[in-house]
């Protein structure tokens, strides 16, 4: 192991350290914890609502997008009397 590395581990927190940490954390924000849990859920559902409302739009405009150039294609057939409908 490299000595970046062993200095690196040595510092991280260990298991009493991290349940020290959370106990300070509790004692600090025990109050509020359950509103900050409630605002993260909220604008986790938002942030979600919006990917969706995203992926909608763009699937909506592809299918525009598609049908626009079904309609070119199709009149560009018609007019050049190209298309295969069985007319001639």
């Amino acid at each position: 192991m490299t000595e970046y590395a062993y200095n690196i581990l040595a510092w991280t927190p260990g298991t009493t350290e991290w349940i020290i940490i959370l106990v300070v954390a509790l004692l600090l924000f025990g109050k509020r914890l359950p509103e900050l849990a409630r605002g993260l859920g909220k604008s986790l559902t938002e942030f979600k609502k919006g990917l969706h409302e995203a992926q909608n739009t763009k699937d909506e405009v592809a299918n525009d997008i598609n049908k626009a150039k079904n309609d070119i294609v199709n009149e560009a057939k018609d007019a050049s009397g190209l298309n295969d409908t069985g007319k001639q």
